[in-house]
């Protein structure tokens, strides 16, 4: 899985981390069952303090998309799904593109403006 987050953002680590759990759960890039890198592994990986994997972790804990067991580490969880109104949001989106003529690069360069 390809992990990536930004430093200079002002979004914070912890969200950026949790944000690239929830793409690769949305994108099936992340099976139901699999098991993420251990907090202090990514943590180096990214340069962030562990701590900080670990509470993007618990959010995504929080919210179904993971699941911890005790010597396991965090696994995505099976109720792990996108969630329905984004995925209608982006489906709807994805048409009216397409009405208007608007091609894929042309609905990326829009989204990236407005985040």
């Amino acid at each position: 899985m390809r992990w990536v987050i930004d430093h200079s953002s002002r979004e914070l680590l912890q969200h950026q981390i949790a944000a690239c759990v929830r793409q690769g759960v949305g994108s099936g890039e992340l099976k139901v069952g699999e098991q993420l890198p251990p907090a202090v592994e990514l943590g180096a990986a990214l340069s962030v303090d562990r701590n900080t994997v670990l509470a993007a972790y618990r959010q995504l804990r929080d919210e179904g998309v993971l699941e911890f067991r005790r010597g396991r580490g965090a696994r995505v969880a099976s109720a792990a799904t996108p969630p329905a109104p984004v995925a209608e949001a982006a489906r709807a989106l994805v048409t009216a593109a397409r009405e208007h003529g608007l091609g894929r690069n042309d609905l990326i360069r829009l989204i990236e403006q407005l985040t």
